[in-house]
């Protein structure tokens, strides 16, 4: 018995597989971003919170003295400026859009008008400037607050600084 033609053509046909295909090339995936940090939540008091990054540096001039908080190559945090010709202490912050500034050391909580005030260099864009007589209380209050006092303003994390003797040197300078 003879296999009749189209049997004969199916099975040959069914018998002819194509080669596999070759795989897809493996799609790389570039990593998403990684989300920016949280801010980390503040504790309930205040001497409980962490202290701002940076270091307290110390300079005069003829005319002026002034103590800077930050990092050596950040954005300072806060300085402090003795004009010793008007007796006065400028403490100044990067600026948001807030016109006051709030000191707190474990003494006295003082909320202070200021100005904001465009900038160039170091402080681009705006500060916002307070300034204090020399023989101003609270000063006394920032220079002996056990360890550390708060510079708060709205907009802006607060700024957690070391009651170090760099403050009551400029104080100290302004009162002379």
């Amino acid at each position: 018995m003879r296999p009749k033609p189209i049997l004969f053509a199916l099975l040959s046909v069914s018998a002819c597989v194509a080669p596999p295909a070759s795989p897809p090339p493996p799609v790389e995936k570039t990593p998403a971003p990684a989300p920016p940090p949280r801010p980390v939540p503040l504790a309930a008091d205040w001497r409980d919170w962490a202290r701002t990054p940076g270091d307290w540096r110390y300079g005069a001039t003829p005319t002026d003295t002034v103590a800077t908080y930050g990092t050596a190559t950040g954005k300072p945090a806060l300085s402090m400026t003795c004009n010793r010709a008007a007796r006065q202490i400028t403490l100044t912050t990067a600026g948001s859009t807030a016109t006051a500034m709030t000191i707190r050391t474990t003494s006295v909580t003082r909320a202070l008008p200021g100005r904001l005030t465009a900038q160039t260099g170091v402080w681009a864009p705006i500060v916002l400037q307070a300034t204090l007589p020399a023989a101003d209380p609270l000063l006394d209050a920032m220079a002996f607050s056990r360890g550390r006092f708060v510079v708060e303003q709205a907009g802006t994390p607060p700024v957690v600084l070391p009651a170090w003797a760099e403050v009551g040197r400029v104080i100290q300078d302004c009162r002379s």
